[in-house]
């Protein structure tokens, strides 16, 4: 590691410790020449992930932007962000089970739907008038009953 405050290569690891959910490791290091301290997260080297949209393109997974899409359907409720990226992290990792390079973006979709129910039935609603694009109060009330049962 280079350090980032001299850019010397030498350092000592003074803590390590794994994330709560396994997926990296924090190192706490002290440069042993400035003897300044800092800290470098390690994680597991993944296949880049591509989201199939509906109109066929292929674009980058990104996990701040199923964060963004889950927070705007939060927003103004009672619903912690750690429980937003503890879904985020679920939904993550139901997709890495499938060990596949790419996924639908309907599938991410239906996904953030499910976990949105058993969370909070507004935020359900509200992404789900995105998600499923209601043409009108007809489509939307089919949703509402269905979601009542």
């Amino acid at each position: 590691m280079r350090c980032p405050y001299c850019g010397s290569r030498k350092d000592s690891v003074i803590d390590s410790r794994r994330s709560k959910n396994g997926s990296s490791v924090r190192r706490r290091r002290q440069c042993l020449k400035c003897k300044k301290r800092f800290t470098t997260y390690e994680y597991v080297e993944r296949i880049p992930l591509m989201v199939i949209k509906k109109d066929g393109r292929r674009e980058p997974f990104g996990r701040e932007k199923l964060m963004n899409g889950i927070l705007v359907a939060c927003e103004k409720r009672p619903i912690s962000v750690k429980r937003i990226e503890k879904l985020v992290d679920d939904i993550e990792r139901k997709i890495e089970k499938k060990q596949t390079s790419e996924v639908a973006s309907k599938d991410i979709g239906e996904l953030v739907m499910r976990g949105l129910h058993e969370i909070d039935e507004i935020a359900y609603v509200r992404f789900a008038s995105v998600y499923r694009q209601f043409r009108d109060v007809g489509q939307f009330m089919r949703e509402l009953k269905t979601f009542l049962r």
